[in-house]
């Protein structure tokens, strides 16, 4: 499925310099991936092009919020997102590099999407860990991941004990 922001660059025809787009990306965007990372989300892009004849320079800047997980409580989570990437775009055939912000089109391209690069970088710029503010998670969630619970659940194997825990225990006494 593709996109319903229009987020295709058509470069030929236009002539060596640069030239700047503005893309809003909202939760229509996000749809269309299916990835459980992001499930909402409103994120304006402003991209330059710089265009030389061999070679096309993209410069991303975005900034946006995003609607995830919580980490902690599974609860929806606001995210706000920024950030800066660059892409550069080479005209070949054949691939002569396995660099990850080096593209190669074919000689014949005439145009090209940023759709799946905008969607990358929005999702490398959210935080490793997402949780709710203290005390804003869902507290009837937490009463199931809670000390208490966990204290009440049965050990298994209860007076065993590994002895390499043992070791590390005698190295923490020292």
């Amino acid at each position: 499925m593709k996109p319903k922001v229009d987020t295709v660059v058509q470069f030929s025809g236009l002539k060596s310099g640069r030239y700047e787009y503005d893309f809003s990306l909202d939760s229509t965007f996000f749809e269309v991936f299916e990835n459980d990372e992001i499930r909402e989300g409103e994120v304006d892009f402003k991209v330059i092009l710089e265009k030389s004849e061999r070679m096309l320079l993209f410069t991303f800047s975005f900034k946006g919020k995003v609607k995830s997980v919580c980490d902690r409580c599974l609860g929806e989570i606001e995210v706000p997102v920024e950030g800066e990437d660059k892409l550069c775009v080479k005209f070949s055939d054949t691939e002569t590099t396995d660099d990850d912000d080096v593209v190669f089109l074919p000689e014949s391209a005439y145009k090209i999407d940023l759709a799946q690069w905008m969607y990358e970088y929005v999702v490398v710029s959210m935080p490793m860990q997402r949780v709710h503010p203290e005390g804003e998670c869902d507290e009837e969630m937490l009463k199931y991941i809670s000390d208490e619970r966990i204290e009440e659940a049965p050990m298994q194997d209860e007076g065993m004990s590994d002895p390499r825990w043992d070791d590390l225990k005698k190295l923490l006494e020292k």
